[in-house]
């Protein structure tokens, strides 16, 4: 298992770049967990499967995930807890880091 830690920047970027320096191009993101100060994702419209509804929150959120590393691209689903005691969740397009870190653990795959 490897461990990519992001302390600040973009943290799709970031992982993409270190599973990259890793010579990962296929793998399991099993845990992913840390403090954002701002994210985007996406979720699907419920009259409409194919479409993305994008998001983006420029507020502090805890968060926790999971996805996956295919073709050398990142894939990551997650929540953010954000002020009252609320969750975000979907489809991670971006999110910064920078009062806290991020931590991805990933288990590289063979070409699936």
């Amino acid at each position: 298992m490897l461990m990519f830690a992001i302390e600040s920047g973009e943290m799709v970027e970031s992982i993409e770049r270190q599973a990259n320096s890793a010579g990962v191009r296929h793998g399991a993101i099993v845990s992913l967990i840390g403090g954002v100060d701002e994210f985007t994702v996406s979720t699907m419209p419920a009259h409409d499967a194919t479409e993305d509804q994008v998001s983006t929150y420029r507020i502090p959120g805890e968060m926790h995930g999971a996805g996956e590393i295919r073709d050398g691209k990142v894939h990551i689903h997650a929540m953010f807890a954000i002020q009252g005691d609320r969750a975000v969740a979907g489809h991670v397009h971006s999110a910064i880091i920078g009062t806290w870190f991020a931590r991805a653990y990933v288990i590289p795959l063979a070409q699936t």
